[in-house]
């Protein structure tokens, strides 16, 4: 289970014993493995190495900052969607050159931040470098940043996300790259948009971007699309237009249900091919796998609070709920529950939904959130649990803390890194004063409508 493993019926990740960590640092937690994350990425480095890509980590599956700078460590670049992440790539110690800035909607502060060396945090770190790339999805974005660019008497580049319309079998929430998709643009238009733009010298468009979507499983639709950007860059070379760089996204799968995922290898075997001698012509590629390298890293522990037995159903009511990993609500996605200590016959060898063992019984785990869609888990087989059990949440690592609210007024919870022997925390536990920490008299600004109207009309 990528270094989360029962040992005499107890978990462990990596050296160390998860309930312990638990009672150290209470619940609900976060628990990563610094050792998963670097496997995982240097498997993505392995497969892909005769492509000597540059393999950008996407932020928005897990952007703690120590779990950023152990992949900016191992040589990963990061993939970030928002002047938040940017910030947190820079103090992770990400290099500019290996930062590029995606997403539809980059406000105009955030792109003079992503163009500058940006403001020194308040809270200390260095300013970062200028970014490489941004990832373009409209036309009036490119024109928007191209004025920035010029204002700023700086030059930028810009890869133009495009969309083959690849019919995914994937839930519709991450399907990215649809006809109708907010994302991108579609192939006609990026032709349109690429002669309209090539010259433009402060904001260079010289690179192609498409993201299919995530938890793709097959690696035809990563074919189709690559096909498709490649003969729209030769179309476009032989308008004397060249392309410079492809970003082939992320989306690769994770192993929610042990065996469901390809290896990167897999990917690679069909990928590489289509591009090895277009990367000796000079393209540079780009990766931006998120869910594959840092799902499997991380669990949620979470304790049993209560048992309710309802006329139809069994309820485990747990202190970690949709507000603390919202995916099995949004996409009522599969997530492996265990109990943290178990009797040596239940110790798990696979994550299933159905596991063969004895003495099982069907529950609804779930959180508690004042809403009916708050659960972890439904019609779930485990063993007996009781009040004050731990419980872990397997295959957590991506997009679980980095889509934590504090809905109810639930503080976040914390996150741990484990390295070797060694627990660290990486993120405290929020208190009752950082709840309201932004809504104190002293904290709060006024705005006085009829002050403001009397100065406009003088």
């Amino acid at each position: 289970m990528d270094h989360f493993h029962y040992v005499g019926g107890e978990l462990y990740c990596q050296q160390v014993r998860l309930s312990e960590v638990a009672a150290e640092f209470g619940t609900p937690l976060y628990v990563y493995s610094r050792t998963t994350l670097e496997e995982h990425y240097d498997r993505f480095a392995q497969a892909f190495a005769p492509l000597d890509p540059l393999i950008c980590f996407a932020a928005k599956a897990c952007s703690n900052i120590e779990v950023l700078r152990v992949l900016v460590q191992r040589g990963a670049g990061i993939d970030v969607v928002s002047g938040g992440e940017l910030h947190r790539a820079r103090l992770a110690g990400c290099p500019g050159e290996r930062i590029v800035f995606a997403g539809v909607g980059k406000s105009d502060h955030e792109v003079r931040e992503a163009l500058t060396t940006g403001t020194p945090p308040s809270t200390g770190g260095p300013p970062g470098e200028p970014i490489r790339t941004f990832n373009v999805e409209s036309e009036q974005e490119y024109e928007s940043i191209a004025m920035a660019a010029r204002s700023l008497g700086v030059r930028a580049h810009a890869a133009l996300r495009v969309n083959p319309s690849i019919d995914l079998k994937t839930h519709e929430y991450l399907h990215t790259a649809a006809r109708d998709a907010k994302f991108g643009v579609d192939m006609h238009h990026a032709r349109t948009l690429l002669r309209k733009f090539h010259a433009e010298k402060h904001l260079r468009l010289t690179g192609l971007h498409v993201h299919l979507g995530s938890l793709i499983h097959d690696t035809r639709p990563y074919v189709q699309a690559i096909n498709e950007c490649l003969t729209l860059i030769d179309e476009l070379a032989s308008d004397g237009i060249r392309i410079e760089s492809l970003d082939i996204g992320g989306g690769f799968g994770a192993d929610y249900v042990t065996g469901e995922a390809m290896p990167a290898a897999e990917y690679a075997r069909a990928i590489v091919p289509l591009l090895e001698q277009r990367v000796r012509n000079g393209l540079k590629i780009i990766l931006e796998p998120g869910r594959s390298i840092a799902a499997n890293a991380g669990v949620l522990l979470t304790r049993v609070m209560f048992v309710k037995r309802g006329p139809q159903k069994k309820f485990v009511i747990v202190d970690a709920g949709m507000n603390t990993l919202v995916r099995p609500a949004l996409y009522d996605a599969f997530h492996f529950i265990w109990p943290a200590s178990v009797s040596p016959q239940h110790e798990p060898v696979r994550r299933q939904s159905s596991p063969d063992m004895p003495g099982l019984e069907t529950a609804d785990v779930v959180g508690p959130i004042c809403e009916s869609g708050d659960f972890l888990a439904k019609d779930r087989l485990l063993p007996a649990v009781g009040r004050g059990e731990l419980l872990s949440v397997f295959t957590s690592g991506a997009y679980g803390m980095a889509m934590a609210s504090r809905y109810n007024s639930h503080p976040l919870p914390a996150e741990v890194l484990i390295e070797g022997s060694r627990a660290r925390l990486v993120r405290r536990r929020e208190d009752y004063r950082d709840l309201v920490a932004h809504e104190l008299p002293e904290t709060t600004q006024i705005f006085d409508g009829r002050a403001a109207a009397r100065r406009s009309e003088t």
